[in-house]
């Protein structure tokens, strides 16, 4: 699959975008990187995350911000372990940060090591199990607000998007209050295209879209190699609705705008 633009939105950090753009310097196919983020938010219990397109990766507010964020997972990262633990896995806490390197340590990786060096057998039994909302060793963050993701991503230029929408373990009427929520605070646009959507929900996504008069986006919520996801797959926008990247100046018309987070393209893995 060719892909012609690719929006970098990592959780809650922006740090691996200059080496994105860097390496991308060094290829020859021609390929539009987005300056992006997906920050974490609370609402009624539940995770939701918030993607920023076009944000200015040098605002020094910004940057402020999200550290925060990054001191909020690093001591959920901490409590995970400590809970990991008493589940009889020691030393994860080293395992999982090897494994994020210079990234951010999330759920993900625990699972990851959870598979790799404990005998669980898959990533959804890591999640099913241990990791999952009201399982053994979850721990529940402290996120800033919707509101305040949205106010954080338009104070640094860009678009904000209400990201897979259909992932959250949320009735449809709670979802419908999840978007009108979105549309009354000011959010830009909202995830029409991403992998694992069904086509009950995706056409109740539209109609939400539309109603509300929001962009779509699209997003491969790629995070690394596997047979559950591939980059600018399965990602058609119903015509009814406007790509949010109609009016982008750095592009011409992309075929499509992938997503690339730090985390597990098909779990719940914050």
């Amino acid at each position: 699959m060719q892909v012609d633009a690719l929006a970098v939105t990592d959780h809650d950090t922006v740090a691996g975008l200059e080496e994105a753009h860097a390496t991308q310097a060094k290829q020859k196919r021609p390929l539009t990187i987005i300056d992006g983020v997906e920050i974490s938010t609370s609402w009624h219990g539940f995770d939701i995350h918030v993607v920023g397109l076009n944000v200015d990766r040098h605002c020094p507010l910004f940057l402020a911000r999200l550290k925060g964020q990054s001191e909020t997972r690093e001591t959920r990262a901490q409590k995970i372990a400590e809970k990991l633990e008493k589940c009889g896995f020691e030393g994860v806490l080293p395992r999982a940060k090897a494994l994020a390197g210079v990234g951010q340590v999330t759920r993900a990786h625990f699972a990851r090591v959870l598979v790799n060096n404990y005998g669980v057998p898959t990533m959804q039994a890591a999640f099913k199990k241990y990791l999952g909302k009201g399982k053994r060793a979850a721990v529940k963050a402290e996120w800033p607000s919707i509101e305040t993701a949205i106010t954080w991503i338009q104070e640094a230029g860009g678009q904000a998007v209400l990201a897979h929408p259909a992932h959250y373990d949320m009735t449809a009427k709670w979802l419908r209050r999840l978007v009108a929520l979105f549309d009354q605070l000011g959010g830009d646009a909202i995830e029409t295209a991403f992998p694992g959507i069904n086509k009950t929900k995706q056409e109740l996504i539209n109609e939400l879209a539309e109603n509300h008069e929001l962009l779509a986006s699209a997003g491969s919520d790629f995070h690394f190699p596997s047979r559950w996801t591939e980059l600018g797959k399965n990602l058609g926008i119903s015509s009814k609705l406007t790509p949010i990247w109609h009016n982008w100046q750095q592009l011409a018309m992309p075929k499509v705008v992938g997503e690339s987070a730090s985390e597990n393209a098909r779990s719940p893995s914050n």
